[in-house]
């Protein structure tokens, strides 16, 4: 199957379990790999063919930082039924990553990836 992937676009939504996330928001992460068959737009150039980038990004976009989720889990699973129901592909990565949740430790982000199939 190809591939088409976005790499850490960058948003900033209110998603977390503590008021404080609510109110405040913070930097949000998602990555995607959208698999489909790209031999007919690759053979014919055309944008009609495949997926249109820019569609996917607003849709992303709209969703992070037009709604509130309590999880990351929840937000990356809206954010699969979405493509998967609004964009020809057949399957979906999707990585959410929160690079600065209010919990004590020391690390770089803490996430979820999930990966969804058309039924």
């Amino acid at each position: 199957m190809d591939k088409i992937f976005f790499r850490r676009m960058q948003f900033y939504g209110y998603h977390g379990v503590y008021s404080e996330e609510n109110k405040l928001g913070q930097r949000f992460y998602v990555d995607l790999e959208l698999m489909l068959d790209l031999s007919v737009p690759a053979e014919t150039d055309d944008l009609k063919r495949t997926v249109d980038y820019a569609k996917v990004y607003e849709t992303v976009r709209e969703l992070v930082e037009g709604r509130t989720y309590r999880l990351v889990e929840a937000l990356a699973e809206s954010i699969a039924q979405a493509l998967l129901t609004n964009f020809p592909i057949e399957e979906v990565w999707v990585r959410v990553t929160k690079p600065d949740p209010p919990i004590p430790g020391h690390y770089d982000a803490v996430g979820v990836e999930i990966r969804r199939k058309r039924r």
